[in-house]
């Protein structure tokens, strides 16, 4: 993949990923997610993962955001009305998201393993069952992270469906 096809998919992963915090509307914040895995999928199979990448569309972009959306629209959750910003809160999660930066900048110059490309996997990753022996020995700890993630997902499904009404 060319660079520049590289960097689109990478701004536009980043842009709807910021767009899902960003929207006050469930359902344009659900398809902004499936925006931002979609263009995660592309940047999959620009690295020749190309099992990863479909995996992410299907189960990601296709199963879990339908599933979103469809307990979005059956408890009709309404876009949430403008309120006023407070400036305090937001300029701490603005400071809090810059320290980390820094940190993750500071950790990666340090980090020599880091600075190098990755090698190309060892063996044949032409079956599924090599892919999944490949994703449980050595890719573990990121594997539990997304189940974590889509745990933390679905957790605020619910919590945003529990809301009292007014």
């Amino acid at each position: 993949m060319s660079p520049f096809l590289f960097w689109v998919f990478a701004l536009m992963t980043l842009i709807f990923g910021a767009a899902v915090v960003v929207n006050r509307n469930p359902v344009a914040s659900a398809l902004s997610l499936v925006v931002s895995f979609l263009g995660l999928a592309a940047l999959f199979m620009s690295l020749d993962a190309f099992f990863v990448g479909i995996i992410q569309v299907l189960v990601y972009a296709g199963a879990v955001m339908v599933l979103f959306l469809f307990i979005i629209m059956l408890l009709n959750l309404q876009a949430e009305e403008r309120r006023r910003i407070n400036w305090l809160a937001a300029a701490g999660g603005i400071g809090v998201a810059v320290i980390l930066l820094v940190q993750i900048c500071f950790v990666i110059g340090d980090f020599q393993a880091a600075q190098q490309t990755f090698p190309p996997l060892a063996g044949s990753t032409d079956d599924v069952w090599n892919i999944g022996a490949l994703l449980f020995r050595n890719y573990n700890l990121p594997f539990q992270i997304v189940g974590v993630l889509v745990l933390v997902a679905t957790v605020g499904v619910v919590l945003l469906s529990k809301r009292e009404p007014r």
